[in-house]
């Protein structure tokens, strides 16, 4: 195929089941962008716990509000390691927005319409010119409802428990499988852009799969997209 079209891929889920992963992946097999929507509400969660704007497990709308045009998130590709890495105003977070402190805050902050409207806007940005891989809770739905493949990712909860403790120092599984089946209800119950998967996205359960096989399940599946596409 000489030429070869350019699409964008959605990649939606239930968080830990490795959505991250896997569409990093792609992106690099590929040869097109990997943006990690996720880290962008994670990153506005850890600018509000810095920031005490998570009072007593409640956000400060209006404080955040006001604070939104100055929360400037971008990523940089490490040139050591080769990893894509989440930046919050110039300084990279990587680390700091995959703990449990950011986990159990994300959903009161990602469940916010204002939020969700100014994030949704800097991602539609991000895949004007097509070539992207995204990750997130409402890509195939909400943010790129025409991309050309949707995946919707589920597994187990304790599954996804054993793969965030693996990820963590001295973590308590059972303490983030109720953490994750707590994201799960608000994930799908949130009034903005709840998690569902879209009409048009293939399932793809990778409870017992190896990373190897879920990126060749994923790699076939752009292969048909694009034959279907370009035949």
């Amino acid at each position: 195929m000489t030429n070869t079209p350019r699409i964008t891929i959605a990649i939606d889920g239930f968080s830990s089941c490795g959505k991250s992963t896997m569409a990093k992946e792609l992106a690099r097999r590929i040869g097109y962008i990997y943006i990690d929507s996720g880290a962008m509400y994670r990153a506005v969660t850890l600018y509000c716990l810095d920031n005490n704007l998570i009072i007593d497990n409640t956000v400060q709308r209006d404080a955040l509000a006001q604070a939104m045009e100055n929360i400037k998130i971008g990523f940089v590709t490490n040139p050591t390691t080769g990893k894509q890495e989440t930046y919050l105003n110039g300084v990279c977070v990587e680390k700091e927005i995959r703990t449990m402190r950011v986990s159990q805050c994300v959903s009161l902050v990602s469940q916010i319409d204002f939020v969700r409207t100014a994030l949704v806007a800097q991602q539609r940005a991000m895949g004007e010119a097509k070539g992207i891989v995204m990750d997130g809770r409402d890509i195939g739905t909400a943010v790129f409802p025409d991309a050309e493949m949707k995946i919707f990712v589920t597994a187990s909860a304790r599954v996804r428990a054993e793969r965030r403790a693996a990820e963590m120092e001295d973590a308590d599984i059972d303490a983030i499988e109720r953490n994750i089946a707590m994201r799960d209800e608000t994930d799908m119950t949130r009034e903005i852009s709840p998690l569902r998967k879209a009409d048009d996205a293939i399932e793809l359960d990778n409870s017992h799969m190896t990373i190897a096989e879920q990126d060749a399940w994923l790699k076939a599946r752009y292969n048909e997209v694009i034959e279907r596409l370009n035949p």
